[in-house]
């Protein structure tokens, strides 16, 4: 199993030996390797059974690196890096060639972020080097935002975890691109539109193809438990058609106390869309390691976190 600890030179020297290493951000664990070493990042490939076709995000220590990496950066997405970095906001910029095809699957734009984690940012900041880090799980499966949950996934094919605690966000970054100084939304996350929309005024957003993926994380299929996962806008309805299963529920705020539930995870007693978010994945890894015969989660709230949250559960169900 993988070595845990908080060791960033530790860390820093398998890295730049060409191992990946998980590492902590705010928003999910990612699975990171030197960005600039195409081998390194065909291990990130490996040990995920990631399709090559899916790019990757790139992180950075600060903002004074991006033009190092990237061309044309347009004045409004200036303003976000004032407002978001670091921070869980993906930029899809136009790369230069320093950046290696694979990151990129060939594209000629490369997401990049800076992550609001001190373990990492002290981490990149020992390197000479930016990192590629998709999240630390194989690919499909729920995001970890514990160590341990990579430790349970992956901890076998790789040497070392940066232990950096829970993951304050809980979801991934949000990943936005550009159309001049129009902004488009390619994947919802920690950032919502709105507080977007409070630095640039109206987005759009991006029609998702996973054939041909323009950012990270936009396969239709993602997310998922091994348990079969549903979700509902009416889950009293969705269990009276599964009486006779071992039931867990997935739900907001309210817990379930008149029916014969196996297991309940409830999100934000308080209501709070940021907590739920912060909290979603860890409840989906208990429910999914309960020996249940199904996950039954509601609807969340479709505005603000709340439609990043809906996302997620979306693209976990079953189709």
């Amino acid at each position: 199993m993988a070595e845990l600890g908080t060791d960033i030179h530790k860390a820093a020297a398998f890295l730049k030996q060409g191992n990946p290493v998980a590492i902590p951000t705010e928003t999910v664990y990612g699975l990171a390797a030197n960005a600039l070493d195409e081998k390194a990042v065909r291990k990130i490939y490996e040990v995920k059974n990631r399709p090559l076709h899916n790019p990757l995000i790139l992180h950075l220590s600060g903002k004074e690196e991006l033009d190092k990496y990237v061309n044309d950066i347009p004045t409004v997405a200036h303003q976000l890096i004032e407002h978001f970095w670091p921070g869980p906001l993906t930029l899809l910029l136009q790369k230069k060639e320093t950046v290696p095809e694979i990151i990129t699957h060939g594209m000629p734009r490369v997401a990049v972020r800076v992550p609001n984690h001190p373990l990492t940012l002290e981490l990149l900041k020992n390197l000479s080097f930016p990192l590629a880090a998709p999240s630390a799980n194989p690919s499909g499966y729920i995001s970890p935002t514990q160590a341990e949950h990579v430790q349970q996934q992956i901890g076998t094919k790789i040497p070392y975890i940066l232990d950096g605690g829970n993951c304050t966000q809980g979801i991934e970054s949000t990943i936005v691109g550009f159309d001049n100084n129009e902004v488009i939304i390619y994947r919802l996350g920690a950032v919502s539109m709105e507080e977007i929309e409070n630095i640039t005024g109206d987005v759009s957003f991006y029609i998702r193809d996973e054939n041909t993926p323009q950012a990270p994380g936009m396969l239709l299929k993602h997310y998922s438990p091994r348990t079969p996962f549903y979700l509902t806008e009416d889950y009293l309805l969705t269990i009276k058609n599964m009486e006779e299963k071992k039931i867990g529920l997935l739900l907001f705020k309210q817990p379930e106390i008149n029916l014969n539930i196996t297991q309940q995870e409830v999100l934000s007693v308080n209501g709070n869309l940021k907590e739920a978010a912060s909290n979603l994945y860890a409840a989906m890894h208990r429910l999914d390691a309960a020996n249940l015969d199904v996950i039954i989660a509601e609807k969340f709230p479709d505005d603000g976190i709340g439609k990043a949250i809906n996302d997620r559960l979306e693209r976990a169900a079953v189709r």
